[in-house]
């Protein structure tokens, strides 16, 4: 069972809706016409279980010669 969440806007705190799954939202608030743009916390961070170094990137640059 997943838990409900209040979706509040950013700017004036109204609460716009109750959501218990999603990716990305957006949504209008009809107070204060603000645009909230919200996207699931899950995608924020990385998940726990991935390794804890990063790896470099490649600094090759493959348009020169050798």
């Amino acid at each position: 069972m997943q838990i409900m969440q209040d979706i509040r806007c950013g700017h004036c705190s109204r609460m716009l809706a109750r959501a218990s799954g999603f990716v990305e939202l957006q949504i209008k608030c009809p107070r204060c016409r603000t645009l909230n743009h919200l996207k699931a916390e899950s995608l924020l961070r990385p998940p726990s279980s991935a390794p804890s170094h990063q790896e470099a990137p490649c600094l090759h640059n493959r348009s020169s010669p050798g």
